[in-house]
Order: structure tokens, then C-alpha cells, then sequence
């Protein structure tokens, strides 16, 4: 009868530990801001670069991993955006189609974010907003030009039908965490050169 009640003791205490494990996770800003069409993308590419980056301690934002049942669609999804140090932009065939996609590329520009771009079953050239009427015509000029900055930036390129995705995900995975590196660097060195007296 102890034995039990101690063991039902334990498990509480662990469930209980590892629940304000994820909440305090949750709270923490993200590192990297997934940005990606999940129509196209949630299955392959987004979920599994999520779960690679957070194996590697690289707490991410993804839609579906990051937000819950009574948040604020665009107050949770700005707030991660302005919190992030890098954007990842998932580019797929039906992207362009998306208002969310496209205002998540444009805060991520305008906020002068790092995003590198993956061009996933599409060529950069074949990226164009759509024409959609119940957007301003502000919102279209910053798609526009938040896309032509995405187009022009070096990225890595996904074809489902020919590449590895496992060997992918981990690729870029390493450019991913290579990039947080190299942006704390730069940090630093600001750091270290606001201190040194002139």
C-alpha cells in the first residue's frame, strides 16, 4: 500500500515537474521563427526542421507547436516574429496564396531579421503574390517587396520527389544553428567593442 501511494507520489511529482518544464519553454522566446505553408510543408519539412532544431537545444516557433487554444493569432505570431533571431522561410508552391505567410515574411523583413529562405518543389522565379482583392494595396506592396528580398537571398532548395528529406532536415539543421552561432558572435563582438574605452 506505501509502496504504491509512494510510487503515485513520484509520478505526480514528475508530471507535475515536466509540465512547468514546458510552460517555462513556452514562455521563452524562440530562436528561429518557422515560416512556412502548412498545407504544403507542416508534414515534411516544417515539423521535422522543428523537431531536428529542438533536439539540438534551439527552442523554434511553429504554429502548431508554439500557440494554444485561447492565444491571439496575430499578438502570438508578431510577438515570436519581433522575438526571434532568425527567420526560416518555408517556400512551397501555394505559399504566395497565404496572407499569414506572406505578413510573417514581411514583419521578418521590415524587423531587418536573417531569413534564410527554403525553397521547397519551387523555383525562386516562380514566386509572385497573388492578386487578391481583400488585400490593401500597402499589403501588397509589402509582400511584393518582402518576396523580391526573400527571391535575391542565397537559400537551399528541396525537391520531394528527388531529395532525401532525413539528409535535408539535418542540413539544414546545421546551416540553421551555424547561423544562431555566427549571429551571437557578431553580438559579442559589439558588446566587447561598446566596452573598450575610445
Amino acid at each position: 500500500m506505501q509502496t504504491s501511494l509512494a510510487i503515485s507520489r513520484n509520478l505526480f511529482n514528475h508530471h507535475r515537474k515536466a509540465t512547468q518544464i514546458m510552460a517555462t519553454r513556452l514562455m521563452e522566446p524562440s530562436d528561429v521563427f518557422l515560416n512556412h505553408r502548412s498545407t504544403d510543408t507542416k508534414r515534411t519539412v516544417a515539423t521535422r526542421l522543428y523537431d531536428n532544431l529542438k533536439r539540438h537545444g534551439i527552442n523554434s516557433f511553429l504554429d502548431e507547436k508554439s500557440m494554444k487554444p485561447g492565444d491571439k493569432l496575430f499578438e502570438k505570431i508578431n510577438n515570436g516574429i519581433m522575438e526571434c533571431k532568425i527567420g526560416v522561410a518555408v517556400f512551397s508552391p501555394r505559399y504566395c496564396e497565404s496572407y499569414f505567410c506572406l505578413h510573417e515574411l514581411a514583419l521578418l523583413t521590415a524587423l531587418n531579421k536573417k531569413v534564410i529562405p527554403i525553397f521547397c518543389d519551387v523555383n525562386p522565379s516562380q514566386l509572385r503574390v497573388v492578386n487578391n482583392t481583400k488585400w490593401s494595396k500597402e499589403e501588397h506592396r509589402r509582400f511584393r517587396w518582402a518576396l523580391d528580398e526573400a527571391k535575391y537571398t542565397v537559400g537551399l532548395t528541396y525537391n520531394s520527389s528527388k531529395g532525401n528529406l532525413s539528409e535535408f532536415v539535418t542540413n539544414a539543421s546545421e546551416i540553421i544553428i551555424g547561423s544562431m552561432i555566427e549571429l551571437e558572435n557578431e553580438e559579442e563582438m559589439k558588446d566587447i567593442q561598446l566596452r573598450i574605452p575610445a
